[in-house]
């Protein structure tokens, strides 16, 4: 056998190995399990609309039923990866700290842009006037990069610097984007209800990440997990990007590597768990809830301010009281003492 059919025939087995049909699991629930994405948030937090994705309540938490959770990821994963098949671009958003980090790693990964920092109004909406402002970051590093910068004054190049800085923390990972995605996805569509909403707006699908308090009515396609702990947004945020990688022709990262592994039953699976591990995910989710609440509490106490506004009542439209006010008063200066009736302490003194 010649080398270049040798060849030709290790391309078509490692071709072989990287396509998977649509009925393979992407991921098993021991997998998900094992990263913690079976927490959600205080019972008292949850949306009645997530009741079809929750298995049953442990210390004032809901448990979220991660075989539903792996067959969410089944469907989600092959929409997203059709539709980047097709040639579309996605756009991953997730500003929360605990997703900041695996939404830049995972996007960059994946070749998609992402938004990691802050959601900047009318990203998607007003798209026009967002690319005036990644055209002027593109100018300053530019200018940066050619030396246009020594020429200035020092106050001068400092506030280019202070602008570009700005820039470049809200727009670094859209400064490529040239047209509107074709899919979000988003970690905690909560925080980010401005994004999906935006998406909703411009019918982009949106792929989301939602804990137990997530409205999934708003969602194209929902991933019930734990939204707050770092290893269950890494692995979901890994499959969606390996979707997207797939799509592309590559090889994924997280998808496909337990393929073998038995679901079993949720009962079954949390009775393995290490004891210890799970008071330190539960202590660490209660507080996470705990300061969310204090802070719609501040939220809301706040005391509305009263506004004052001119209104001149039309005419003919009285208070019954102004009928009385209009009505001539009695001249009690005028009236003789002889004639003002008496007390009931002065008849007792008589």
């Amino acid at each position: 056998m010649s080398e270049e059919v040798k060849e030709e025939k290790k391309t078509e087995d490692v071709m072989a190995a990287t396509v998977h049909s649509a009925s393979d699991p992407v991921v098993s629930a021991k997998t998900l399990l094992e990263a913690g994405c079976h927490f959600g948030h205080r019972v008292s937090r949850w949306n009645p609309a997530m009741r079809q994705y929750i298995y049953g309540k442990r210390n004032n938490l809901h448990i979220i039923d991660l075989n539903k959770t792996a067959s969410q990821m089944q469907v989600a994963y092959q929409a997203l990866k059709d539709i980047v098949s097709k040639g579309g671009k996605v756009l991953f958003v997730g500003t929360k700290a605990y997703a900041q980090k695996a939404i830049q790693e995972e996007a960059v990964r994946s070749g998609s842009f992402y938004v990691a920092h802050r959601w900047l109004g009318g990203t998607l909406t007003n798209f026009h006037t967002v690319s005036k402002r990644i055209a002027l970051l593109r100018t300053l590093e530019q200018e940066e990069l050619n030396g246009e910068w020594e020429k200035l004054s020092k106050k001068e190049a400092a506030d280019k610097a202070k602008l570009k800085a700005k820039l470049s923390q809200n727009l670094e990972g859209i400064k490529e984007i040239r047209v509107l995605p074709q899919a979000l996805v988003v970690v905690d569509p909560k925080t980010e209800h401005n994004a999906v909403a935006e998406a909703r707006q411009l019918h982009i699908p949106v792929f989301a990440l939602g804990d137990t308090n997530t409205d999934p009515s708003v969602i194209d396609y929902l991933v019930p997990a734990n939204d707050d702990g770092e290893a269950s947004i890494r692995i979901i945020v890994g499959l969606f990007a390996d979707a997207v990688v797939e799509g592309k022709g590559g090889e994924p990262l997280y998808a496909y590597k337990d393929a073998t592994a038995a679901s079993g039953t949720m009962a079954d699976m949390l009775k393995g768990l290490d004891p210890n591990e799970q008071t330190k995910a539960i202590r660490a989710k209660l507080h996470d809830d705990a300061i969310a609440m204090r802070k719609k509490a501040r939220r809301g106490n706040h005391p509305k301010k009263f506004i004052k506004r001119n209104f001149r009542r039309p005419e003919g439209d009285k208070k019954p009281e102004d009928d009385n006010a209009s009505a001539p008063k009695a001249d009690t200066a005028a009236t003789p003492a002889s004639e003002v009736a008496p007390t009931p302490a002065e008849k007792k003194g008589e």
